[in-house]
């Protein structure tokens, strides 16, 4: 069994606000930022070897090299969710791959598959509010940082799905649309989909009304209909169009009366 130090209940949202500080001076940066680790020939690499990339990091000496993805940077409810997963070098699946080429069954069996395997998997999770604060590419780059730092044993290369490098000390490497061309970011790919997908769905149980299970927090039609209806609840990201909208002022900060029956029946106790 893999180690993962972070096994996040739906209500212990950790914040990478606590380790990194939001000043801008790591965030955003481009795989062309100097002194950035790159092999020869970037995304275009071909994807006939799916390790080609750990390949290349191991080559320059690096051993624990880790993948990292995030899932839910579009929806309009949630929390966004990262994953770095360490394989070990003997794995061998051709049906691990981008995550949003899976059905959900499949990904469900692979992310089992990928848990027993996997020398270490880390998770990384940034809730609503603080998507609010920070916006929703600083908060995906700070999740995967997060999910790097739950990693045991400490990766020493980094493998990130997209454009940007994340705050990080940790040799690291960004590859666009890494995630259908590096195995080990296609499994992260699979473990952060599949956890914030049963997060949602542990959601759904406290806000029904919305259908979280159905839909993830994904701007559908259905989704904005409820929307609508109920205004937000707590997991709603009040900074995205399709909600600020809809935001509705409390009438009154006074908590409700309590009735003489629940008077009565907390006397009698």
């Amino acid at each position: 069994m893999p180690s993962a130090r972070l096994k996040p209940s739906v209500f212990d949202q950790h914040r990478i606000s606590v380790v990194f500080k939001p000043d801008g001076s790591t965030l955003g940066q481009r795989q062309s930022a100097r002194g950035v680790d790159r092999p020869n020939g970037g995304a275009q690499r071909s994807a006939a070897d799916p390790w080609a990339y750990e390949k290349m990091a191991a080559a320059k000496g690096h051993m624990k090299i880790a993948g990292i993805d995030e899932a839910g940077r579009g929806p309009l409810a949630g929390p966004v969710v990262s994953a770095a997963v360490i394989l070990p070098e003997n794995f061998s699946n051709p049906e691990v791959t981008d995550s949003k080429k899976l059905s959900p069954t499949r990904r469900n069996t692979l992310y089992d598959l990928i848990y027993k395997q996997a020398v270490a998997i880390g998770i990384g999770i940034i809730d609503a509010v603080e998507i609010d604060r920070i916006n929703i590419l600083q908060a995906s780059l700070r999740s995967m940082a997060m999910a790097s730092l739950n990693l045991e044993p400490a990766p020493d290369y980094l493998l990130i799905d997209g454009t940007f490098l994340i705050p990080s000390p940790t040799h690291q490497e960004a590859i666009p649309k890494g995630d259908a061309l590096s195995i080990s970011i296609s499994a992260a790919s699979i473990v952060a989909k599949v956890t914030r997908d049963r997060l949602m769905e542990v959601y759904d149980q406290y806000y029904p009304q919305y259908h979280f299970t159905s839909h993830k927090g994904y701007p559908t039609k259905a989704h904005r209909e409820a929307i609508k209806k109920f205004g937000c609840c707590p997991i709603h990201r009040r900074s995205f169009k399709g909600v600020s909208e809809h935001i509705r002022p409390l009438k009154s900060r006074q908590l409700p009366l309590r009735t003489a029956r629940a008077e009565s029946k907390t006397t009698n106790r």
